[in-house]
């Protein structure tokens, strides 16, 4: 079987009569890359940008944002190609991360705006490096002999600012998809376990009380520390809150 024939089961075609027999594909195709280069620089762009979220959210909602963002990014494309008469004709699929790089860069840009990173020897604020890469997808796509794939890199970062946006207001529109995987994540883990477990039953109330209280006392703590991030950044936090946030994000 040739290379290509084994690929077109993951990548994302445009065609309904195509995608609709392979649904996975709006998720596969953001594995898939062909090119080297194409390769590097997205996963370039993860390692700037992964940590930040890292640093504030779970590793679910890091997995919740990137395969959210490659199907919204997809969506877009099939929308785009299935709709638009400009693209009455043409044949094509989707590859590649970038939609998916797109969704995180632009979260982490609208939900702490001010914080900065550095390449090289500039500082430069998270939203001002979003803001120019959708600008020059919507420049770009025009005249670019790829514009499904701008399309798809756009799907990606709408997804990316609606997610942080909503999420400061407190409505977390991707809370489904995190049970959707703590669901199978759980049910997996209780497979390994033995069928024998000795419970320990705890008869200390106060202790429970205790151990409530501080509970409630550290998420209010992470509440103050993000509201934080989110007026003046993240490079606003002293390294005591940085540590503490960090601690919280992984228990």
């Amino acid at each position: 079987m040739q290379q290509y024939d084994l690929a077109s089961w993951f990548v994302l075609p445009d065609g309904f009569n195509e995608f609709i027999f392979q649904p996975w594909s709006f998720i596969t195709y953001a594995f898939v890359h062909f090119g080297a280069f194409h390769l590097f620089f997205n996963m370039l762009w993860l390692f700037w940008f992964g940590p930040f979220v890292l640093n504030l959210f779970s590793t679910k909602r890091f997995i919740t944002i990137y395969l959210l963002g490659a199907i919204s990014g997809g969506l877009l494309y099939v929308l785009a190609y299935n709709l638009f008469p400009v693209f009455a004709g043409s044949r094509g699929y989707l590859l590649g991360a970038s939609a998916a790089i797109r969704a995180i860069v632009v979260f982490i840009a609208a939900y702490s705006p001010n914080t900065r990173l550095r390449l090289f020897i500039w500082d430069i604020k998270l939203w001002h490096i979003a803001a120019v890469l959708v600008v020059l997808d919507l420049i770009q796509l025009p005249t670019s002999g790829n514009a499904g794939g701008l399309i798809a890199h756009l799907g990606g970062a709408m997804f990316g600012y609606l997610y942080a946006t909503q999420l400061l207001k407190g409505n977390d529109i991707g809370a489904w998809f995190e049970n959707f995987l703590e669901y199978f994540t759980t049910k997996k883990a209780k497979k390994k376990k033995t069928p024998f477990r000795k419970v320990h039953k705890n008869n200390n109330v106060s202790e429970v009380k205790k151990k409530s209280e501080t509970t409630l006392d550290n998420q209010k703590k992470v509440d103050a520390i993000l509201d934080k991030i989110g007026k003046s950044g993240y490079e606003s936090l002293s390294k005591a809150e940085k540590d503490f946030l960090f601690k919280s994000g992984n228990d």
